[in-house]
Formats: structure tokens, C-alpha cells, sequence
């Protein structure tokens, strides 16, 4: 039960949830049946691309296996992410986009004496992630983390279970192209890669890469690293010193079966700022990344009425998150102004027109 309604939040309008419902008890007793007696089997996915940031596929699976994914997290969940360093953020509660921003902001600050002293950033992430993760590396981290043996075998059940056997794809074709083939789930062997959309991935993820994170911490001995999903940092005032760190680390991700997007790595000073999890950090203050404004304002000034408030504000809170962020709030009040909605005197929230219901 407690997984159904971790399950339906935020998910009640979608038409297998609305499915579910219709006989919740009886669903609910038959996958627990199913379940106890093995012989539970993941159903139908639905595929489809989105295109913000960038076009990606996303592998939705059916409501009563989303169910199950988080039955799995909420059993083995805390107790493997307890071994997580406290550097490990995304998907994990309470370690969000603004925890890891103001960590790494903190971790700056650290390693430069509050700004006193030079320091520089290597910045990097991987190639491909979650359509290049090797689920027989995972496989044995799983089979290692679980003790007990059924939820073990259900966690392998759900990391070998392949979407692509039973898929309904709704997307058109154009949309689908827009994605590169080496970034589409549907073009790799059966061993690699996780579906984008489910939690189960998203934790697995984490365990995933916990080993690199236990590789930058004990066997780097890296005082200032910093993970957020499959981007990393690391601060040393020594640029030789990141640079012979990069080279261990492009040496330890083949046993992981991972490699490093060579053209995402950076190495530069911390006072031309770092760019993390959306936001910049410079000396005394965080921003928001220009491109996430710049989205913000095409966004609002494009948004039908009906969406408007709800896209306003949600930019509003996420502008928020920066510690300097008056200007940019100030600009998208003043395009919601121009289209006749009001916006508080703190430019945090804006409100219906006059006479809207």
C-alpha cells in the first residue's frame, strides 16, 4: 500500500494509474499474490521522446511495475544509501539540484579560504550514461549490497528485465530521429543500458557509480568531489594535481565499463566560475546558468494562458535557488506584467488576471 501511494503521486492523471484504480484492492492483492508466489512479470512500457534539454527517449513503465519499483527502493533503498558518501547527490532524498549546488559552493569556499586563495576545477562526465551503464557490473554490485535473497532476485529481475520486448512507442518518427542512435536505448545489446524514466533506474544509477565515488574519496584520497548523477567535480589548487587525478580515473572507469564524454572535461580556475546542476558559482554568489534564463523567458513569453501561472512560478522557485537572483526574477516580471498578471513585491510568485477562475 505505502508503495501504491508513493507510486500515484503526481501520477493520478495518467491512464494506467487511472486503470489501476478502477479495482485498486483487487490489483493490489493480485500483484501482492503475484509477487509471493514469483511469478510476477514486468509489463508493457511506453516509450517517447522529449526534447527538453535535449531529445532524449524516456522508457515509462506500467503503473502496477512502477509499483514494484518502489516497493524495491522503499525496502533496499536507505539501508545502501547510507554506504553513499554524502557527495552522491540526485535521486536521493534530501540530496537535490540545491544541495548540491550550495555543497560544492561550500566546498569552494574551503578550498580557496573564502576566495583568498587561487583554486581550480576539473569538471567532467560520461559518456553516454544510462544507455552505456554495464548491467553485469551492476549485477554484481546488487547480488553483493542484498543479503536477502528475495529481494535480491527482485532487483535482478528488474535490472535484467528489457523494455524493449513489450513496448508501445508513442512518439512520431521525427521526434524518435531526433535522438542520436548512440544515445537510444533501442541500439544497444541486451547487457547495457538502463531504461530513462523509471525510479529503479535512477537507483540503480546511484549504486552504479558509487564506485566511483569510493574510488575519488579513498583511493584519490580527493578531499573536494562532488557527483550529481554522472557529473563530477573535483578542486585542488594544483591543476597538475587534477590533471594526474583525471588519468586515474580515465585507467579506473573501464571496470565499470564507463568512459569519460572527452568533450565535456574542463580545467580551469573557480574564480571564471563553476557551472553545476544549473547554477554558476562565483566568488560570493551563486547565478543561474544564462542558457536555464534564457529558456525561462523564451518559455513564459510563449506559454498559452492556461499554462502560464503554473510555468511562471515554477521558474520563479527554481530562479530562487540562487543566491543573486533578483535581476532574472525581475525580467520575467516584467514580461508576466506585459501580459496583464500581477507578481509580488519579492518577484517570487505571480498570481491569476483580475476576473480569471
Amino acid at each position: 500500500m505505502q508503495a501504491y501511494y508513493d507510486c500515484r503521486r503526481n501520477k493520478r492523471n495518467t491512464n494506467s494509474a487511472r486503470q489501476f484504480e478502477q479495482a485498486m484492492e483487487t490489483n493490489l492483492l493480485d500483484l501482492h499474490d503475484e509477487l509471493l508466489a514469483g511469478t510476477y512479470q514486468p509489463g508493457r512500457s511506453i516509450c517517447f521522446v522529449v526534447t527538453r534539454p535535449k531529445a532524449r527517449e524516456v522508457w515509462a513503465a506500467d503503473f502496477r511495475d512502477r509499483i514494484v519499483h518502489h516497493l524495491l527502493y522503499n525496502q533496499i533503498g536507505a539501508g545502501i544509501e547510507s554506504t553513499f558518501i554524502a557527495d552522491s547527490c540526485a535521486c536521493i532524498p534530501g540530496r537535490g539540484t540545491l544541495y548540491a549546488a550550495k555543497r560544492l559552493e561550500a566546498k569552494v569556499r574551503s578550498a580557496t579560504q573564502n576566495w583568498a586563495r587561487p583554486c581550480h576545477y576539473l569538471k567532467a562526465d560520461l559518456a553516454n550514461f544510462f544507455v552505456a551503464i554495464d548491467k553485469r557490473v551492476l549485477d554484481r554490485q546488487l547480488r553483493r549490497l542484498i543479503d536477502e535473497p528475495w529481494w535480491r532476485r527482485l532487483a535482478l529481475q528488474i535490472l535484467w528485465h528489457d523494455p524493449r520486448e513489450n513496448v508501445s512507442m508513442r512518439c512520431p518518427i521525427h521526434l524518435l530521429n531526433r535522438v542520436p542512435q548512440h544515445k537510444r536505448l533501442t541500439a544497444q545489446p541486451a547487457h547495457l543500458g538502463l531504461p530513462i524514466g523509471n525510479l529503479s533506474s535512477q537507483f540503480f544509477a546511484n549504486v552504479y557509480l558509487n564506485a566511483l565515488d569510493q574510488f575519488a574519496k579513498h583511493e584519490l584520497k580527493a578531499r573536494h568531489y562532488i557527483r550529481y548523477v554522472d557529473d563530477f567535480v573535483l578542486l585542488h589548487e594544483s591543476p597538475q594535481q587534477l590533471n594526474a587525478w583525471l588519468a586515474e580515473i580515465e585507467a579506473f572507469l573501464p571496470t565499470l565499463g564507463a568512459r569519460l564524454n572527452p568533450t565535456k572535461t574542463i580545467l580551469q580556475p573557480v574564480a571564471r566560475g563553476v557551472d553545476f546542476v544549473g547554477q554558476v558559482i562565483k566568488p560570493w554568489r551563486r547565478t543561474t546558468r544564462r542558457k536555464t534564463v534564457a529558456e525561462a523567458q523564451r518559455r513564459i513569453a510563449a506559454a498559452p494562458d492556461d499554462e502560464l501561472l503554473a510555468t511562471a512560478n515554477s521558474y520563479f522557485g527554481l530562479l530562487g535557488q540562487a543566491t543573486s537572483s533578483r535581476h532574472d526574477r525581475a525580467q520575467l516580471a516584467r514580461l508576466l506584467l506585459r501580459r496583464g498578471h500581477t507578481v509580488n513585491a519579492a518577484l517570487t510568485q505571480t498570481y491569476r488576471k483580475r476576473g480569471d477562475t
